[in-house]
């Protein structure tokens, strides 16, 4: 597989756009099963059709074209996603569906928090977690509220 192929999957499974995929983009689907049984896994990259991978690299390439102020961000995604271990692709992608799962009021908590925590080492971010699992919810609502610049990702 071209390198560069591989690049656009990585940063599209990366940027969490592979269901909305699968739900937009006509695509021959697995043959039909009986009610109940499990779905059949998808084969490996090399053996989808050209269809499917031209579905799954038209997704990036629209993507990659309509943001040019984007590309680094998504790239720097992409080299991140290969440099992962399979354990930290997992806890990636848990994360990217809890986040996905979240209410509105979730989402922006969480990404204060986070924003907060990107800006600490290590003894610091465990310091904040012992604190915030201490935190009553009316002090975590302070909390984000006094942190929270209104910066939008």
């Amino acid at each position: 597989m071209k390198t560069s192929t591989r690049l656009l999957l990585v940063v599209l499974l990366a940027a969490g756009t592979g269901s909305a995929i699968a739900q937009s983009a006509p695509h021959p689907g697995p043959p039909p099963q009986a009610p109940g049984a499990p779905p059949a896994p998808l084969p490996d990259w090399d053996h989808l059709t050209s269809q499917q991978r031209e579905t799954m690299i038209a997704s990036m390439r629209q993507r990659w074209n309509d943001a040019p102020d984007q590309r680094a961000r998504m790239l720097h995604h992409a080299e991140r996603w290969q440099s992962m271990t399979p354990e930290q692709r997992r806890q990636a992608a848990d994360g990217m569906r809890r986040f996905e799962n979240m209410s509105p009021q979730q989402r922006r908590e969480a990404k204060v928090l986070f924003a907060e925590m990107r800006k600490l080492d290590p003894p610091q971010r465990d310091e904040l977690r012992q604190r915030w699992d201490k935190m009553s919810p009316q002090q975590r609502q302070d909390w984000i509220r006094a942190h929270d610049a209104g910066d939008e990702r």
